[in-house]
Parts: structure tokens; sequence; C-alpha cells
């Protein structure tokens, strides 16, 4: 195909899609990531509930990226959202490598990709719906 074609501009603006809806999402959790801290900090609520709240504000923004890339394409939702969510994972996993020192795959971590992925396909279903 010649340089510039459609379907070279169409690939390029699915690219650019996803990693809009990535970033935007991650500054969402971001933003709700330091709202938990300082309510962690601040106040008498137990750091044990972090995981857990770390764990839910990730599926929840997976779901949301995936909804806002599905809202742009209008199509094919769950495949959008999967492939949003398959990005996003793969960044928290790479993140982790680097950051983590003592990071391994293990069984939770497996389960949350999982769940990640899916998420991000639900969200992709509820982004092609919405009017």
């Amino acid at each position: 195909m010649p340089y510039g074609s459609n379907a070279e501009k169409k690939d390029d603006f699915i690219l650019l899609i996803y990693l809009k809806s990535i970033v935007i999402s991650m500054a969402v959790a971001l933003v709700i990531f330091l709202i938990l801290a300082a309510i962690v900090t601040f106040t008498s609520v137990s750091e044990s509930i972090i995981p857990l709240v770390s764990s839910i504000v990730t599926v929840l923004v997976i779901a949301f990226s995936g909804l806002l890339a599905a809202v742009k394409k209008k199509k094919k939702g769950f495949l959008h959202g999967i492939a949003i969510g398959t990005l996003y994972v793969l960044i928290i996993f790479i993140l982790s490598l680097i950051f983590i020192d003592d990071f391994s795959i293990n069984k939770i971590v497996i389960i949350k990709g999982i769940m990640g992925i899916v998420s991000g396909g639900i969200g992709g279903i509820i982004g092609v719906n919405l009017k």
C-alpha cells in the first residue's frame, strides 16, 4: 500500500484513540490514588484497604478506557475494549517489572491481568451502546 493510504491512516487513528483513552484513564487513576493516599494519611482509615481499593480502581479505569475508545470508534466495542485492556495490563506489567524489585508473575497477577482485559471488553460493550 502506498504511504498515506486510508487504511494506514485508519490504523494510526485507532492507535491514537487507544493511546488517548489509556492516558486519560491513567490520569483518572492517578487522581483517585492521590485522593486515597490523602484519606489514608489524614484520617484513621487503615492502610489495609489499599490493595482492595487499588484493584477495584484499576478494573474500573480499564473499563473506562475501553468505554472511551469504543465511544470514539462506535463499533466492535468488545474487541476494542479487549485491545485497550490488554495494552493497559501490559503497561502495568512492564512498569511493575521496572519499578518493583520483587515483582513476580503469580496466580494473583494473572487473575488481575485477566480481570483487566475483561473489564476493558465490558467497557467497550458499554461504550458502543452509549448514544
